[in-house]
């Protein structure tokens, strides 16, 4: 079997000069760091990760906290933390806190101990409660903004700004918001970027809720969006959205004709629902591949307050229509 001392022998240097070459390579000069990768390399050596993480004192292990893994919009986010933690050979735990602020704290606490950092995908948290975890381990959020993280935002204002433009000119002049939880920051957002919107078009903005971000929420609430008489309706995402398609044509409405549903997220099932559900796209993947960038980046001592937005957009399907 292969070992250091193994390498050491074949590359001309002490086993200390190998493990050194691998654990802590800048301390090692270029030509001596050269020789042991050849010998590595010939030999088909590869570092114990645990040897390597004991020697950096570090775990090599990241974390990433979400508040609903059976939502769809999370899937994408997971998958490309997973990978970019991968391309530095990084380890991914992963937890859920259900939409529970106490589960989140009790996990984000739990995980600070076994990672060198963690992600909080738009974590409910008040800033005092957060700040608290982020004194056990480097802190990225997404999908929220707290002074002193690093943050990777997703600002609603240009995706909900198309879309009340184009509802405005299918000629629709109410719109119901049925809000998300009262602890999501996302939600304060969109709520802000839709009245700012509706006023600049004139729509009147009558808001409903809050919900929780799920399904069946989406059922309760459209005796509600009947009641309102409104012809069109914004939800916080697309499984609210979904969820009061559903119920509407239960009723015996035609969405996208009686009334107009456009979501937020554009998950992969918004895309397949019937009729196809209308919606601001929101970058899942790219926030968590950013996230990642960003919590390597602090490790190495960038900027807390450093800031990555990435723009939202409207995608059009067929649950929008001219207003009956």
């Amino acid at each position: 079997m292969t070992t250091i001392r193994t390498v050491a022998a074949l590359a001309g240097v002490s086993p200390s000069t190998v493990s050194r070459a691998f654990a802590q390579p800048d301390i090692v000069a270029p030509e001596a760091r050269q020789r042991v990768l050849a010998a590595a390399e010939e030999l088909g050596y590869r570092p114990s990760p645990v040897a390597r993480s004991l020697a950096r004192g570090r775990t090599g292990n990241l974390g990433l906290l979400v508040p609903d893994i059976a939502n769809p919009f999370f899937p994408p986010l997971v998958k490309a933390v997973q990978q970019a933690a991968h391309r530095h050979d990084l380890a991914l735990f992963i937890a859920d806190s259900d939409e529970q602020v106490e589960e989140e704290i009790g996990l984000a606490r739990a995980m600070a101990k076994q990672v060198d950092g963690l992600v909080l995908a738009s974590p409910r948290a008040d800033d005092r409660r957060l700040h608290q975890v982020r004194q056990l381990t480097p802190v990225v959020v997404v999908s929220r903004d707290v002074p002193g993280v690093p943050a990777v935002l997703t600002p609603p204002d240009e995706g909900l700004r198309q879309a009340v433009e184009h509802l405005a000119a299918l000629g629709h002049r109410s719109v119901v918001y049925l809000a998300g939880p009262a602890e999501s920051y996302a939600d304060v957002e969109r709520r802000h970027a839709l009245d700012q919107a509706c006023r600049a078009h004139r729509l009147s903005l009558t808001v409903l809720g809050p919900f929780q971000p799920r399904f069946e929420a989406g059922l309760r609430s459209a005796d509600l969006v009947l009641a309102q008489q409104a012809t069109a309706a914004v939800a916080y995402n697309d499984q609210i959205a979904l969820g009061l398609m559903s119920r509407l044509a239960e009723r015996g409405r035609v969405v996208g004709r009686d009334v107009s549903v456009v979501g937020i997220d554009d998950t992969w099932i918004g895309s397949v629902a019937t009729p196809a559900l209308t919606t601001v796209r929101v970058p899942a993947a790219a926030a968590g591949t950013a996230a990642v960038r960003l919590l390597l980046d602090g490790r190495a001592g960038a900027d807390p307050d450093t800031r990555v937005e990435l723009a939202t957009e409207l995608v059009v399907r067929a649950s929008t229509g001219p207003a009956a």
